[in-house]
């Protein structure tokens, strides 16, 4: 059965497409829904999401053999993410985990739900957990600030861009002023019975999709089945710093995680780009970023941005000079693309090295 969330039928509500297909990309006024999400004023419907949970004493434990997270001592209420990838190190599922002391909540995109919780239900083997595909029954509200009238409800917040312990950074920014800072990011577990009557009460107008998508394009922030395909590794989006953990022991995937950490360089980077905006259209997802003749990637996320206007993530070719002027070609209208370096060209190869854009954690 397609999803279809209750908020839809809120006034003005178009539906979304795509990754969030189920809820409304925006209810009127993208521009100004996107405005009060980012001061703080509105939620997001993110209640297409999925959820999966996992009890029982050998959870953490578990869960923390099978990913690429070190979670096995997560204490109750911190937020964290894991990736679970395949044997050649890519990623397979990315998963939002947050404790509460008895259940772990794995916070997913819609279609990954049933595939997490049947790839979990057949790793189970003698150990004492349980798994469940909870997602009809509970809601994911997002929102750039705490909302005081939700407080008993559980609440993920997004590492990004932090570098957890064991993470590294590949940006060649300063920490300080990496863009993700500018979007703290918080997601709700409601009861899926509450969520009209808790949207209500959170006393918080409602923003789209189209709004909390722009805003994550201008953190930096990877998605999983936007910024990634089948051959995507952690490196190429950063998501060493918060979704890894390179000192851990064993886990599916990690030979070649270490591998490029150490001794190579991961052949996509993530890049930010700043679009020409004088056509007032948007590329789609999937349009070719070419340097001159030549592809050299492909646009993964675009938005419209409230304050700088068109913008786009995309995956392209570790050997672009991130000097260079680049065009994303829409089956054959032209944008013209300013990128900022995410993922550094030189990411990688951290043994022997004595700097570099790299960074580990602070101390």
């Amino acid at each position: 059965m397609t999803y279809l969330s209750p908020l839809l039928s809120r006034h003005g509500a178009v539906k979304a497409g795509g990754l969030d297909a189920g809820v409304a990309a925006h209810y009127g006024d993208p521009l100004r829904e996107q405005r009060e999400l980012a001061r703080g004023n509105a939620v997001t419907d993110l209640s297409h999401r999925g959820v999966v949970t996992v009890t029982g004493p050998d959870r953490l434990s578990w869960l923390n053999t099978l990913s690429s997270q070190s979670v096995s001592d997560l204490q109750p209420g911190t937020s964290s993410e894991l990736l679970l990838l395949s044997v050649q190190g890519r990623i397979e599922h990315d998963a939002r985990i947050l404790d509460d002391g008895n259940t772990a909540w794995l916070i997913v995109e819609a279609a990954e739900a049933p595939v997490l919780a049947r790839f979990l239900e057949r790793m189970k083997f003698m150990l004492r957990v349980e798994v469940a595909d909870v997602s009809r029954d509970w809601a994911v509200v997002g929102s750039v600030t705490p909302v005081e009238a939700w407080a008993n409800y559980s609440v993920w917040t997004d590492p990004w861009p932090n570098i957890g312990a064991g993470g590294f950074a590949y940006t060649g920014v300063p920490e300080d002023s990496h863009p993700g800072r500018d979007r703290p990011w918080h997601e709700y577990l409601i009861p899926a019975a509450e969520l009209e009557q808790a949207v209500t009460d959170s006393g918080r107008t409602l923003a789209g999709t189209m709004a909390s998508e722009a805003l994550r394009i201008a953190a930096w922030r990877p998605r999983l089945g936007a910024e990634t395909d089948d051959k995507t590794i952690p490196h190429e989006l950063d998501l060493i710093r918060t979704a890894v953990h390179l000192a851990k022991g064993c886990y599916k995937g990690q030979e070649t995680v270490a591998r490029v950490h150490n001794l190579g360089h991961p052949p996509r980077r993530l890049v930010f780009l700043q679009l020409d905006g004088s056509q007032h259209t948007l590329p789609a997802p999937g349009s070719a970023v070419m340097l001159g003749e030549r592809r050299v990637g492909a646009v993964t996320s675009v938005a419209q941005h409230y304050e700088m206007g068109a913008v786009a993530l995309a995956v392209i070719k570790r050997s672009v000079d991130p000097a260079a002027e680049l065009v994303v070609d829409d089956d054959g209208e032209p944008y013209a693309a300013a990128q900022e370096v995410i993922v550094a060209p030189d990411a990688g190869q951290v043994v022997g090295r004595a700097g570099g854009f790299l960074r580990p954690p602070r101390a």
